[in-house]
């Protein structure tokens, strides 16, 4: 348990303790009434965001709310879904002498397949390979620029990310000998084809609602989102990230659900417009490409992935460096055996179902790719989905002001 959380949950929640609790009756309030008018006894409300998922999970959320509501992660961590067929390509290039700039999580994620015996870049860091991790891509360049070698910076993220990559790459910040290698992916296909796994089964509780991201938002904005509202008949709420902004966002689509109607609406009006960032998707669209991309665990989603375009081919590490791409007859299941991070991202399943769970995968020692990053669900689960913590919430949320 992290020192200190519970005083900072207190502070958090004083001066709005009263508001949270108005929320959350309300909350209960609209889902009476939906059960009542369905006889649905269960459904699920799926959140698109790491951050998302690390509030719903610290704050307690789910333990305030109605237990028959399930709030389940979607694919909300970029690294997390980033084939190992890749990361063992970089081991390759990292050993064949090019230096790698890589973001910390992506540092630590473990290949299915080893290299040399080589299943990380952390594991070739520790064999003398030139591996720098790094915040930004800005200070790869600048160190790219004094020392001259071959370099490659692994551009892992989502549309939050594409914006400045595509800035360097139309205002020429690349030195000469650093190349991108982008791995970004896109959110809209992976929302639509998690909607699509959810309803294979009709005996699991449906995905009744999305909680939509608010970072990729602010790029995108909200209209990406409306396909999913009108096509699957769902709510979305494009949310902010403090506790209240999410239990809004949960009031809100319990709200639409009894009136019968599914709309995209945005909760966090003070990041998010409508239309979002022109400027931001003009670039994205002159710099990259979409083209079908795989997800680790899940495999090939049509056109939710960003390639350099071919006349930015001399700063493609890709063209550089002659690396093919996966296609969908090379690509099989690239979790370690047992490993169940690919349900886990499709709110299949909680990390607390998977055999290797605080077991054999811990955040010292991690196993699935889930249990790596701090946008992974397993890794948010591990230090911050404890009962005790949960139970300690309550017990705040529920106190007298």
């Amino acid at each position: 348990m992290q020192p200190g959380i519970y005083s900072e949950l207190e502070k958090i929640l004083r001066y709005d303790r009263r508001v949270v609790s108005i929320v959350v009756e309300k909350i209960e309030e609209y889902w009476k009434k939906y059960r009542s008018k369905t006889g649905i006894e269960k459904l699920k409300i799926m959140d698109f965001c790491g951050t998302h998922e690390y509030s719903i999970t610290r704050y307690g959320i789910r333990s305030i709310i109605p237990e028959n509501i399930e709030l389940v992660a979607g694919p909300g961590c970029p690294v997390c879904v980033t084939p190992s067929y890749y990361i063992e390509e970089i081991i390759k290039l990292a050993l064949e002498g090019i230096v790698i700039y890589t973001y910390g999580d992506m540092y630590k994620i473990r290949s299915y397949k080893g290299v040399n015996g080589i299943f990380s870049l952390s594991e070739a860091r520790s064999q003398g390979v030139d591996i720098r991790v790094v915040p930004d891509i800005l200070v790869a360049i600048r160190d790219a620029s004094k020392h001259g070698k071959p370099s490659v910076f692994i551009g892992v993220g989502f549309e939050t990310i594409a914006p400045g990559y595509a800035q360097i790459i139309l205002k020429k910040h690349l030195p000469r000998n650093l190349k991108l290698m982008s791995l970004v992916k896109l959110t809209p296909p992976a929302m639509f084809y998690a909607l699509d796994v959810s309803r294979e089964k009709p005996i699991e509780p449906p995905i009744m609602g999305i909680i939509a991201p608010g970072h990729v938002s602010t790029i995108t904005g909200a209209k990406t989102w409306i396909p999913v509202s009108e096509n699957y008949g769902i709510p979305v709420v494009v949310s902010g990230f403090e506790p209240l902004d999410i239990l809004v966002s949960i009031l809100e689509i319990l709200k639409q659900l009894v009136n019968g109607i599914a709309k995209t609406i945005i909760e966090y009006t003070r990041a998010v417009s409508w239309h979002g960032d022109i400027i931001a998707q003009r670039n994205i669209s002159r710099v990259f490409e979409i083209v079908d991309d795989t997800w680790r665990g899940i495999g090939f989603l049509p056109k939710s992935g960003l390639r350099l375009r071919r006349e930015y081919r001399e700063q493609d590490a890709f063209y550089e460096y002659s690396l093919k791409e996966l296609t969908p007859r090379e690509w099989s299941k690239d979790l370690p055996p047992a490993c169940r991070c690919a349900e886990v991202v499709l709110g299949k399943v909680y990390p607390t179902q998977c055999p290797l769970f605080l077991k054999s995968c811990t955040p010292r020692r991690p196993v699935g790719p889930c249990m790596v990053s701090e946008e992974g669900t397993c890794a948010i689960w591990a230090k911050y989905g404890s009962r005790e913590l949960l139970d300690k919430i309550t017990n705040i949320v529920h106190k007298k002001p």
